[in-house]
């Protein structure tokens, strides 16, 4: 039995320690926004928050969130978060939307910690995020437009 926190709620979970968070949140918790890709932790369309940082969920084993607070893509919220998915709307960044949630959740963690990115600091945070559909120029555009709301 595990006990952790996602979203803001506590949840116990009864499976393997080694099952990795992914399927938990997915399977077990019924969140299904955080995506599958490569089972690697190469893609990022599994990105979740762990304590507030990015993590591959399809990695992280369900043991290392224990007592810990995971957010999902359901339960992002915030200024941060807000701003991000305005710019991804704004801006038309999503095409086929698989890899999105991981996207977003990489965008969020990046300008809870840097509110102005360059954009080698772009390329570095979201170098781990994989978009079959190629939309890297409209996801730095949406950042920097996202970071241009903050300011206000």
């Amino acid at each position: 039995m595990t006990t952790f926190q996602i979203n803001g709620r506590d949840v116990t979970v009864s499976v393997e320690d080694d099952t990795p968070l992914l399927w938990v949140v997915r399977d077990e918790l019924g969140l299904v926004g955080s995506k599958f890709g490569c089972g690697v932790a190469q893609c990022g369309a599994c990105t979740m928050h762990l304590d507030g940082q990015p993590v591959r969920a399809c990695v992280t084993p369900v043991s290392d969130v224990a007592g810990r607070k995971v957010t999902t893509i359901e339960g992002i919220s915030g200024s941060v978060a807000d701003a991000v998915r305005d710019a991804w709307v704004k801006l038309d960044v999503v095409q086929c939307g698989y890899c999105q949630s991981g996207q977003v959740m990489s965008a969020v963690a990046l300008l809870a910690e840097s509110p102005a990115p360059s954009d080698a600091d772009i390329d570095t945070a979201m170098s781990g995020n994989i978009c079959r559909c190629n939309t890297y120029q409209r996801i730095r555009t949406a950042i920097h437009d996202a970071a241009t709301t903050l300011k206000g």
